[in-house]
């Protein structure tokens, strides 16, 4: 029997660009999900709101606290705007929230993604699914990335799926089974960077890293980091960064802020490259923020082996978004939404934690 709902799916993610809200309608009918978008938009974090985002790491419990209801409070009053807008209002079945990632190491089995599921589904008097990641930890995995079901079972047309957020990550079918992991950074380092030289959230184009010049010393040292020698499943976060890039970079400040970005974006496309060469990847679909940076794309494009499709820009802006509203779907249905092939937990799992307007 067909199954269908219309979901509202929100996303923030490491990027800092804002909140990302995404509403489609979708379906399982005689074996086989599909969906349609309805409407989507992106509610871009004042500076105030960045600065609270990117300095959360650094909170207490009770700070922590003050966060998840704050930015639940802010995430329903997008919504709200979102609905009144579209002329959605009385036609969403739930919303499913990825909330924003504060805290992510696995390995010590603490995911934290701050935006309250409960006072997010009173303010806005809608069911909501959110905190899709913390069980898959808890079953040994690394709660990360999730979004390869979605590429599964929606977008099977292409070998692999990448995504150039702020942390590049990559799904593809092997052996039957699908893989996926964060390859490496993408946009944090290279927005982190302009954000502290020149206070603007990001290198409009590529402009100033096209104009710089590769640090040979810098990339070789970028391209020996530990990680990029681990097998899946693997995952990153900020924490990482601040360990692993950002001392590397304060290393050759006497160099110019170009010739940094230049060879950061050289050192990225340079682990995709390897990824694709490696897995014998020929066509992949390219979705995420960083498809906006030209320097960047045009750097990917250099490996003639491999396609790197860009879709409609409304996909690259919400896929991800998109693929939260389908965990909930996922999860309404009573279907996994979580595979263990990529996270490397014990099992597969149907992750999220529902949650029913207070009366």
């Amino acid at each position: 029997m067909a199954k269908s709902k219309r979901i509202i799916g929100l996303m923030s993610g490491t990027s800092l660009d804002g909140l990302d809200v995404c509403c489609a309608d979708f379906k399982f009918d005689d074996g086989a999900y599909s969906f349609d978008l309805v409407a989507t938009n992106t509610f871009k974090y004042s500076n105030v709101w960045v600065e609270k985002l990117r300095s959360a790491i650094n909170l207490d419990e009770i700070g922590i606290q003050e966060l998840e209801k704050d930015f639940a409070v802010m995430m329903a009053k997008y919504v709200k705007i979102f609905l009144l807008e579209n002329g959605l209002l009385g036609s969403i079945d739930f919303v499913a929230s990825h909330g924003h990632t504060v805290f992510h190491e696995p390995e010590k089995q603490i995911t934290v993604q701050v935006g309250d599921g409960q006072i997010l589904a009173n303010q806005l008097g809608i069911k909501v699914i959110n905190d899709f990641r913390i069980g898959d930890v808890l079953l040994g995995g690394q709660g990360a990335p999730l979004v390869p079901i979605g590429d599964k079972l929606l977008f099977s047309e292409y070998q692999a799926c990448l995504n150039l957020g702020g942390i590049s990550n990559i799904s593809f079918e092997k052996n039957g089974e699908r893989i996926a992991f964060d390859i490496g950074p993408a946009n944090i380092p290279l927005n982190y960077i302009i954000k502290e030289k020149f206070n603007v959230n990001y290198d409009k184009d590529g402009e100033m890293a096209k104009s710089g010049t590769l640090i040979p010393d810098l990339y070789k040292e970028l391209n020996a980091l530990e990680y990029y020698d681990q097998g899946p499943p693997k995952s990153l976060g900020f924490e990482w960064m601040d360990k692993n890039i950002f001392p590397l970079v304060k290393k050759f400040e006497d160099h110019s802020t170009a010739g940094v970005l230049n060879t950061l974006v050289r050192h990225e496309v340079f682990q995709i490259h390897k990824v694709c060469m490696q897995h014998g990847i020929q066509r992949m679909l390219v979705t995420g923020g960083g498809v906006y940076n030209l320097f960047f794309m045009n750097c990917l494009n250099e490996n003639k082996s491999t396609e790197f499709v860009v879709p409609d820009l409304q996909l690259v802006d919400f896929k991800e978004a998109l693929i939260f509203g389908f965990l909930g779907f996922l999860k309404e249905i009573g279907e996994d939404n979580i595979l263990s092939s990529v996270t490397g937990a014990s099992s597969d799992s149907c992750g999220g934690k529902i949650y029913n307007p207070s009366t």
